[in-house]
């Protein structure tokens, strides 16, 4: 925290003077681009990609040291019973993660990505955002400085995701005071809700930005009061990652929302972001076309745990292969169109 300031001044700041693309990294990529033995544009998105990466890495398109950070959270809200899972399924959750039994785990084997889970403070939920904020003002910004930690080491491509009951009840509240709308719009079963219980999580989210209305128009304390400590930390992973030049892959409706508070507070904060994939949560789709992007794939997924963004590491590695290892015309001896 700034001397004599308050704990999201640094956030204030380092928001303001986010580092734009590399143009050097992006122009050299885009010549070579040109010279490589394929039609001009048919590798399509795989082209976009590894542009991406080059511009947002500041080098040659990458991918050498991609890693997983799942962050868990506990919520209040969980015991409004919006869930058909209890909020000690976090936990269990995370053990589960770290013997390497989740679905995440899989697939990081499979597509060789590092995992890291961060345990963020699960014995001590957040408020019930009906009735108080989610976080301090202080606590918040601890956890956004603990997200920021993440992207230490040497990573080169963050995928970001998330566990905790209830926490797409708080994705759908941070949608809500962000974009308006209803909060039907943008409440969906998370977890497997449904009927009354649907019904429930609907009318929390009304209760909860109703209750914050007044406080809403600063992205950064509407995160603090709606959000959660998973939501904290995935946004300063995201700042971290910008400040440090590493490309990031965004999962689901949770963490995507999460994002989105960055956006509100700077259109440009998720320039070096990319969307994995599209959840199968209803809100999700909403909230990418708000936000601007194109999700890299769409399976009908919604587990959360950056499952979505892993699958997605395995496009942007294969984009960055093909753009280094593809020879040249010339190297090939094989003749280039016409000009």
């Amino acid at each position: 925290m700034t001397a004599n300031g308050q704990p999201f001044d640094d956030f204030r700041a380092l928001l303001e003077a986010l580092p734009g693309a590399d143009t050097s990294a992006l122009s050299a990529a885009r010549k070579r681009n040109g010279l490589l033995t394929k039609p001009e544009g048919s590798l399509g998105r795989l082209e976009e990609i590894a542009m991406w990466l080059a511009a947002w890495s500041g080098r040659t398109p990458a991918v050498n040291r991609p890693m997983v950070a799942v962050f868990a959270g506990n919520h209040g809200i969980a015991a409004k019973g919006v869930s058909p899972y209890p909020a000690t399924v976090t936990q269990q959750m995370v053990e589960n993660f770290a013997a390497g039994g989740a679905a995440i785990n899989q697939i990081c084997a499979n597509v060789d990505l590092s995992l890291k889970i961060f345990d963020l403070a699960l014995d001590y939920p957040t408020g019930d955002i009906t009735t108080e904020a989610a976080l301090s003002e202080r606590d918040c910004a601890a956890t956004m400085a603990y997200g920021m930690e993440s992207v230490a080491g040497g990573v080169d491509l963050l995928c970001l995701g998330e566990m905790g009951i209830g926490n797409t009840t708080i994705a759908a509240a941070i949608c809500y005071g962000l974009y308006g709308g209803s909060a039907a719009d943008w409440v969906g079963p998370g977890t497997g809700a449904e009927g009354d219980m649907l019904e429930r999580k609907i009318a929390v989210v009304e209760e909860a930005v109703a209750f914050h209305k007044d406080h809403l128009s600063d992205p950064l304390e509407l995160l603090r009061r709606l959000g959660g400590r998973e939501f904290a930390a995935i946004a300063g992973a995201i700042i971290a990652a910008r400040m440090q030049k590493v490309p990031v892959l965004l999962d689901g409706y949770v963490v995507t929302a999460a994002a989105a508070v960055l956006k509100a507070a700077n259109p440009s904060a998720l320039d070096h972001c990319l969307i994995g994939h599209v959840s199968a949560e209803p809100g999700h789709l909403k909230l990418i076309q708000k936000l601007g992007k194109t999700p890299l794939l769409a399976l009908g997924m919604r587990l959360g745990e950056g499952t979505g963004a892993a699958l997605a590491a395995s496009l942007v590695k294969s984009a960055a292969a093909c753009h280094t290892g593809m020879a040249t015309f010339e190297e090939a001896g094989v003749t280039n169109r016409s000009s």
